[in-house]
């Protein structure tokens, strides 16, 4: 009689176990998969703040091509060589690479 209930408590212990097993370890909402979403949501968490603090930096630069004029010469000049009729550019370059084009001066 003593060895039946032992039994019958121990099936009970066997089932618990292998639910708490499924539920835990297997399965979309296993504690594994709820610890990679963690980790993943951490590192989108921190492309957002890159991405917000991107999105500062060229707010700030359209403000000001917005507000002053100087900005868009400047910018002109800088990133699109533009220049005046009667002013020569001179680019200078820091890499090691030789440029395939053939380059001509006035």
């Amino acid at each position: 009689m003593k060895f039946m209930q032992h039994a019958l408590w121990l099936r009970y212990v066997v089932v618990a176990a292998a639910g708490v097993a499924l539920v835990g370890f297997v399965g979309e909402n296993s504690i594994l998969a709820h610890m990679n979403n963690k980790e993943r949501i951490s590192d989108l968490q921190k492309e957002i703040d890159e991405y917000r603090g991107q999105y500062e930096t060229n707010m700030s630069k359209l403000r000001r091509l917005e507000t002053d004029p100087k900005a868009i010469v400047e910018i002109a000049r800088e990133r699109y060589f533009m220049k005046a009729d009667d002013e020569d550019i001179f680019v200078l370059r820091d890499d090691s690479q030789e440029s395939t084009e053939n380059e001509t001066t006035e």
